[in-house]
């Protein structure tokens, strides 16, 4: 689809509606960056027309980089939990207990059968012994109305709030 003027920038929301929690806040966690291969490092946002094809959408994007997007919805998703004592990014230098660790798999449109995929490898590293305390695969599906602009990035903002609700309770439980 050809787009006429620049793409339209698009945001991704934090996860939100947590369940009540049970007991006090625990740990400090700091989330660094997520690592993500080339077609995900960048604003824009990835469609694969088939298996082991990659497009970008013409008529969208992210409103920054999608690891930096991620850092920052994750962390709110974590803040918006209230499960923890305190989470930040490394520039923050809070003293921390707990690092989270993130790989992006997916993140992506299949034009295959119109799905937004959401997929992180995930681990929580003990900041005092480097040893890891957890480690899970997080992986969402959900329809998608549109393979293009707000169609596509709704869907693709419902996997990842998905994920990062799924992501945030089961790192508290670690933490």
């Amino acid at each position: 689809v050809l787009s006429k003027g620049p793409p339209t920038a698009y945001d991704l929301a934090a996860a939100r509606d947590f369940p009540r929690r049970s007991g006090g806040a625990r740990g400090q966690l700091v989330i660094v960056e997520p690592v993500a291969l080339a077609p995900y490092d960048s604003e824009k946002i990835v469609v694969r027309p088939s298996p082991g094809e990659a497009a970008q959408l013409s008529d969208a994007q992210w409103e920054d980089r999608l690891p930096k997007l991620l850092q920052a919805r994750i962390l709110q998703s974590f803040e918006n939990a209230s499960r923890l004592r305190a989470v930040g990014r490394p520039a923050d230098k809070i003293t921390t207990d707990f690092v989270l660790l993130t790989g992006v798999r997916a993140f992506e449109i299949s034009a295959v059968d119109n799905t937004a995929v959401v997929e992180f490898a995930a681990k929580i590293v003990r900041e005092r012994t480097g040893r890891i305390m957890a480690a899970r695969v997080f992986r969402v599906t959900v329809p998608a109305a549109s393979t293009q602009g707000a169609g596509a990035v709704a869907a693709l903002n419902e996997a990842f709030a998905k994920v990062a609700k799924e992501h945030v309770l089961s790192a508290a439980r670690a933490v």
